[in-house]
């Protein structure tokens, strides 16, 4: 019995910290989305007041709501695909061998997974400067003008996207070279006999092992990109004109910046929604491949 309950123990610690700090949080944004709390709501449980669905109700007729949506959807869309790949390739590369060099490597990937979303900010805001950047001065060295990379609403929405897809890909490089480690060389040297390429190996060997790592990254890189945030914030606060904001960043600006809580929460909700369906569909997907 001793035995039996050895496990439970272990992680219920995890399992507590998940059920107040993950579902918890999701049940009191669902009823707060109900109400019209702020920051004197805050202090005083009296002065908030019920007001059923109004919140979703002007949510909807929101435009900003809107938009911030379509912002998430058009960073989701460039981002998701970029990390995967990008991460999956260089992943592949670094594979290639285990010398010292190539370590380094891989330490020099993963930088900007653990840096400072601030310091980050700082270079890349350095970066993209109009005046003294160094992407324009470089552009006036062959005589082109200066780009408008964080004022221009279309190139501002790609700058921000891609200093997000570097900063992502690091992690999930790691993941790749894990799930590496697992790939049998006798597959890789059976291939080698029969006068397989490099490319072929990987293509019918290789990438197919790795399905499991694949979806692993996918489906945490969707969750990330759906909540993206960091980027947007500081770097352009949301704009020019409301360019670069992104759900996320729209539930901070209407919930802290606007004192308007349960229309922050009633947005949450929706966010979640959209997040659970997607990762269902996706889990969904990959059972029915699995079956098959």
């Amino acid at each position: 019995m001793k035995t039996r309950a050895t496990p439970y123990v272990l992680i219920a610690p995890a399992t507590l910290l998940l059920l107040a700090f993950g579902v918890l949080p999701i049940f009191v944004a669902g009823l707060v989305s109900f109400t019209d709390m702020n920051l004197a709501g805050l202090g005083d449980w009296s002065l908030i007041k019920f007001i059923g669905v109004d919140n979703y109700t002007h949510l909807f007729a929101d435009p900003a709501f809107w938009q911030a949506l379509g912002n998430t959807v058009f960073f989701a869309l460039i981002g998701v695909p970029s990390v995967v790949l990008s991460s999956l390739i260089v992943a592949l590369l670094l594979n290639r061998s285990n010398s010292r060099f190539y370590r380094a490597l891989r330490s020099f990937y993963f930088l900007p997974a653990i840096t400072a979303i601030v310091a980050i900010a700082l270079v890349w805001g350095y970066l993209y400067n109009t005046q003294f950047g160094l992407f324009n001065y470089l552009f006036s060295l062959i005589g082109l003008p200066p780009v408008q990379w964080l004022s221009n609403p279309l190139l501002a929405k790609f700058s921000v996207a891609f200093v997000a897809i570097w900063r992502g890909t690091g992690l999930n490089i790691i993941i790749f070279l894990a799930a590496l480690q697992g790939v049998p060389r006798e597959y890789l040297e059976a291939a080698s006999l029969d006068g397989a390429s490099e490319i072929r190996k990987t293509i019918s060997i290789v990438v197919p092992l790795l399905r499991f790592a694949i979806f692993f990254v996918m489906i945490t890189t969707v969750i990330a990109w759906l909540q993206f945030f960091d980027e947007p914030f500081v770097l352009t606060k949301g704009g020019p004109i409301g360019a670069t904001t992104s759900i996320s960043l729209f539930l901070f600006q209407k919930g802290f910046s606007g004192s308007q809580f349960g229309y922050a929460s009633a947005g949450s909700v929706i966010l979640f929604l959209i997040i659970a369906v997607i990762t269902l569909a996706q889990l969904r997907a990959r059972k029915t491949d699995v079956d098959y």
